[in-house]
C-alpha cells in the first residue's frame, strides 16, 4: 500500500548509496494524495520499535501519530492531513532498550531559531530565478584559468546592527554583496550555513543539513542572497562538513537508539579532540544522506562551489590521535580511511555528473597526493586544494624580524618546488586569525609603519603567487584584534589613516589581479611562472615572472622583505625592450614611503640572473613592485613568438 506513494526504485537507490536526491522523498513534504493535501513523513530508523511525530498539530502527543514501517531496512512513512505548512514538529523515537527520545528532522529543511531545536513544515519553494545568464557563462568558462579571488565571510560577525541583532539575508544582500563588489572580489564564501546549535561553532558542528540555518532567514532569503550575488557576477561558495557531526541529543547522534549515521565502532567514530562522531562512510544509507545534501545546496540554491571542511580528518583513521593513543589500522595495515577516500570519489564523480559547472575545493592539510587529479587516475577528483604548506611556510616567514628572515628563505622558495603537484588555492582564513594566532597585521613584526608595510607585501606575494586566493574578512581593515566570533569586524579602523589606506590597497590589489592575465590564466601550468632570482637570501629579495596566454602577458615581480632600500637594482627581464612599473605597494596612497619607479626603464642587453637582459630599478622597502614591457606593439612578428 505504501510504495504507490514510496516508489520501490527509490527504496532501493537510498538502501543502495545511490538516491542522489533523496531529500525528495525522505523528510517533510506538502503534497496531495487521493485528493487531500496534507504533509508526509518519512525517515529512516532501522532499529526503532516505533516512531511518531510530535507536534504543533498534536500538542506533542505522540499517540495516534505514528508512523508506518515501510520496509526491514527501516524506512518509516506517513500522511497527515492535520499538519499545516510552518508546523514544528520532532520524531518520538522508541528505542530498542524502550526508552523515548525526541529527534529532530535529518532532512528538515527548515528549524527553530536556536535554542530551540524542533523542525519546521515548508512549503513547496515558489522562488523565481534570474541568474540564467550567470548559469550560461559558467558553462562557457574553464575556473582554473579565470580569476578566483574569495572573501571568506561569517554572516553572524561581518556586520551587526547597532542592538547588536544579526543581519539577515536581507540584510546582507543591501550591504555585503555591493562592498565584496568594489572590493574586486569574485566569489563569496561562507563558513556553513546549515543549522547549528551553538554559535561558537561556526557552523561546523551541525544538526540540521538541509536547514538553511534560521539565525538570518529562511531558505527563500538565502535563495534570493544567492539570486542578487550572481546578477553582480558574485559566485558563491559553502563550507561543506561531511567528515563530522555534533552529539547533541535533538540531532543524528545514535537517531534510532544504535549507531546510525555515525560509525558503529567507537574507535573509528568519536574525534575525541573536537568532541563529535565521524560519519560511517561506508554505509549506503550514509553516502545517500551526504551526497544528497551536496546536490540540494547545488540545486536548490544555486550554490557555484563547495569548500569540503577538514578532508585530512576524513582521510585518516588516527587523525589528530596523540602517539600514546591506540592506534586503528585499515585491513591493508595502513592507516588511511578507505571508505572516506572511495566516499570522495563518489562525492566529484556525483557531482560531476550532475552539477559539471561546480567548484570542488579541499580544505586538506595531509600529503597525500592526487587531490585534484580526476578520479580515473587515481586521484580524488577535487578542482582546487587549499595550499596549507604556503601558508604555514609564508606566515612563519613573515613573523620573523626582517634581520632574521635571510635565514628562513627557504619558507618562500619551498612552496614553489611542489606548485604543480596539485591545482592549489592560497588561503588566509578564518583559522589563521583566532585562538591566540593574533590578527595577521599583529603576527607581522616591528613598528607600526613596518607592520602595515609588511602586511600589504604578504597580500601583494599572495596576489601574484600562483594559485587562487582567499582573505578572510576583516583582513582588508588592518584588523589589531583576532577574529572576534561573538562581535562584528572592527569598522571603526576605517576612520584611521593607516587602516583607511590599507582598505585601499586592498581594493586596489584586488582589482590589479583582476586585469592582468599573467597572475591567474596559468596558475595550475608549469609555463604560468619562473624564477628570475630566488637566491638573494642575504638581502631578502626575490624576483620571478608572471605568464599569462598572451605573449604580452608577462609581469615581473620583485619583492623585498626586508626595510631597506635599494637603488640601481638590476633585475633579468626575458625580452629586450621598455619596461614600467605598473604597481607599487610603497605607493603614498597604501601608506607607503612612495619609493617609485616613475617613468620607462631601458632594458640593457647584458646578461643578468641568467638572462640576456636587465633594467636597473629602485627596490621600495617591505614591498612589492610589479613591471611590464610596454612596447610590444613595436616588436617584430619574429620578437613577438619568442
Amino acid at each position: 500500500m505504501l510504495t504507490k506513494h514510496i516508489p520501490k526504485k527509490e527504496i532501493f537507490l537510498f538502501h543502495q548509496g545511490t538516491h542522489y536526491f533523496c531529500y525528495q522523498l525522505l523528510g517533510s513534504h506538502k503534497v496531495t494524495i487521493d485528493g487531500q493535501k496534507g504533509f508526509s513523513f518519512c525517515v529512516w530508523a532501522p532499529n526503532a520499535k516505533e516512531v511518531r511525530v510530535v507536534g504543533d498539530f498534536n500538542d506533542w502527543q505522540g499517540n495516534g501519530s505514528e508512523l508506518e514501517k515501510v520496509n526491514e531496512e527501516g524506512l518509516w512513512y506517513r500522511f497527515f492531513e492535520t499538519v499545516a505548512c510552518e508546523s514544528r514538529y520532532k520524531y518520538e523515537i522508541t528505542r530498542p532498550d524502550g526508552t523515548i527520545h525526541l529527534k529532530s528532522d535529518p532532512y528538515a529543511f527548515q528549524s527553530e531559531v536556536r535554542p530551540a531545536t524542533a523542525s519546521i513544515t515548508t512549503p513547496p519553494s515558489t522562488y523565481q530565478w534570474k541568474d540564467e545568464d550567470w548559469q550560461t557563462k559558467k558553462e562557457s568558462i574553464d575556473p582554473l584559468k579565470e580569476p578566483i579571488n574569495i572573501y571568506e565571510v561569517h554572516a553572524g560577525t561581518w556586520k551587526k546592527h547597532e542592538d547588536g541583532s544579526l543581519y539577515t539575508f536581507k540584510d546582507l544582500v543591501e550591504e555585503l554583496i555591493p562592498y565584496v563588489k568594489s572590493l574586486g572580489y569574485t566569489h563569496i564564501e561562507f563558513l556553513p550555513l546549515g543549522e547549528h546549535p551553538f554559535d561558537l561553532s561556526w557552523g561546523y558542528q551541525q544538526t540540521g543539513y538541509y536547514s538553511v540555518t534560521s539565525r538570518y532567514g529562511d531558505m527563500e532569503d538565502f535563495k534570493f542572497f544567492v539570486d542578487q550575488c550572481h546578477l553582480q557576477e558574485i559566485g558563491v561558495i559553502l563550507d561543506w562538513v561531511p567528515g563530522h557531526f555534533c552529539k547533541d541529543d535533538h540531532g543524528l547522534r545514535l537517531f534510532d537508539g544504535t549507531p546510525l549515521y555515525e560509525y558503529e565502532d567507537e574507535k573509528k567514530s568519536e574525534k575525541l579532540n573536537w568532541g563529535t562522531l565521524t560519519f560511517d562512510f561506508g554505509r549506503p544509507e550514509v553516502q545517500s544522506f551526504l551526497i544528497s545534501n551536496a546536490l540540494y545546496w547545488l540545486e536548490e540554491f544555486h550554490i557555484d562551489g563547495l569548500r569540503v571542511d577538514a578532508v585530512a580528518s576524513m582521510l585518516y583513521l588516527n587523525f589528530d590521535k596523540s602517539d600514546g593513543e591506540e592506534k586503528i589500522f585499515n585491513h591493508y595495515g595502513g592507516e588511511e580511511n578507505l571508505e572516506a577516500s572511495a566516499f570522495l570519489k563518489k562525492l566529484n564523480e556525483v557531482i560531476s555528473h550532475y552539477k559539471p559547472h561546480t567548484l570542488m575545493m579541499a580544505e586538506d592539510s595531509s600529503d597525500l597526493p592526487f587531490i585534484t587529479s580526476p578520479t580515473y587516475a587515481g586521484g580524488l577528483g577535487f578542482h582546487l586544494k587549499w595550499n596549507m604548506g604556503w601558508m604555514n611556510d609564508t606566515l612563519e616567514y613573515m613573523e620573523h624580524d626582517p634581520v632574521y628572515r635571510k635565514w628562513h628563505h627557504q619558507n618562500l622558495t619551498f612552496p614553489i618546488m611542489y606548485k604543480d603537484t596539485e591545482n592549489f588555492l592560497l588561503p588566509l582564513s578564518h583559522d589563521e586569525v583566532v585562538h591566540g594566532k593574533k590578527s595577521l597585521l599583529d603576527k607581522m613584526p616591528g613598528d607600526q609603519w613596518q607592520q602595515f608595510a609588511s602586511l600589504r607585501l604578504l597580500y601583494g606575494y599572495m596576489m601574484t603567487h600562483p594559485g587562487k586566493k582567499l582573505l578572510f574578512m576583516g583582513g582588508e581593515l588592518g584588523q589589531y584584534a583576532e577574529w572576534k566570533d561573538k562581535e562584528q569586524l572592527d569598522w571603526h579602523l576605517l576612520e584611521y589613516p593607516l587602516h583607511n589606506k590599507m582598505f585601499a590597497y586592498v581594493r586596489d590589489v584586488n582589482h590589479f589581479y583582476l586585469k592582468e592575465p599573467a597572475l591567474y590564466e596559468l596558475d595550475h601550468s608549469p609555463n604560468g611562472f619562473e624564477w628570475i632570482d630566488p637566491h638573494n637570501i642575504d638581502q631578502s629579495i626575490i624576483a620571478f615572472q608572471r605568464k599569462g596566454s598572451s605573449p604580452k602577458d608577462v609581469c615581473i615581480i620583485i619583492c623585498n622583505f626586508t626595510p631597506n632600500v635599494y637603488y640601481d637594482y638590476k633585475v633579468g627581464v626575458p625580452t629586450p625592450g621598455t619596461y614600467r612599473e605598473i604597481f607599487n605597494s610603497d605607493a603614498k596612497n597604501f601608506g607607503g614611503s612612495h619609493q617609485l619607479n616613475e617613468g620607462d626603464y631601458f632594458s640593457s642587453p647584458n646578461k643578468w640572473h641568467g638572462m640576456n637582459q636587465h633594467i636597473k630599478i629602485k627596490i621600495p622597502p617591505l614591498a612589492i613592485t610589479v613591471f611590464q614591457r610596454t612596447d610590444y606593439e613595436q616588436r617584430s612578428p619574429k620578437e613577438a613568438t619568442e
